[in-house]
């Protein structure tokens, strides 16, 4: 069981976004570990998926421990991605709660601050205005989510 009976107050706060309601879409959200060690940090992003999802009964990730990945910020500095990464995918958990579940984009540990932080306001559903909007951190982050919602789409279709 996961029930969680109070707060903890983290060093390192889990950098977690969710959509108004998951669920409802291809990508209801984003989580952005500080580490390359998921696994070491699985329990806290559990603890925080445990109010908006309910007690977590199942995740299911679309990569391999030897699969390395995506390398975001290679979107900013070349128009075409090489050959080695149209082959990498990008990173998905789906987090299955008792009363709710959610498809989460995995950002890349190493991933710049200004991509990270405009990729995880992008898969919030958070709005974007001004120059916000026109920057090239905004056109890579929609890059990432429309690449990361079709990857989604043909994972979906195989694990049911």
């Amino acid at each position: 069981m996961n029930g969680l009976t109070g707060t903890r107050r983290l060093a390192r706060p889990v950098r977690l976004v969710l959509t108004p309601t998951p669920g409802g879409a291809d990508i209801d959200g984003a989580w952005w570990p500080h580490t390359g060690s998921t696994a070491g940090e699985l329990p806290q992003l559990i603890g925080m998926l445990h109010r908006p999802l309910g007690e977590i009964v199942d995740i299911c990730v679309n990569w391999s421990a030897t699969e390395a990945a995506l390398d975001f910020n290679s979107i900013l500095t070349s128009a075409r991605p090489g050959a080695a990464a149209k082959h990498r995918r990008h990173r998905l958990m789906r987090i299955v709660g008792r009363t709710a579940q959610a498809n989460l984009l995995v950002v890349p540990h190493l991933t710049t601050p200004a991509l990270g932080n405009m990729v995880m306001r992008c898969a919030s559903g958070r709005p974007l205005v001004g120059a916000e909007r026109d920057s090239q951190w905004c056109e890579a982050a929609e890059s990432v989510l429309r690449d990361a919602s079709a990857e989604n789409a043909l994972w979906s279709s195989r694990v049911g």
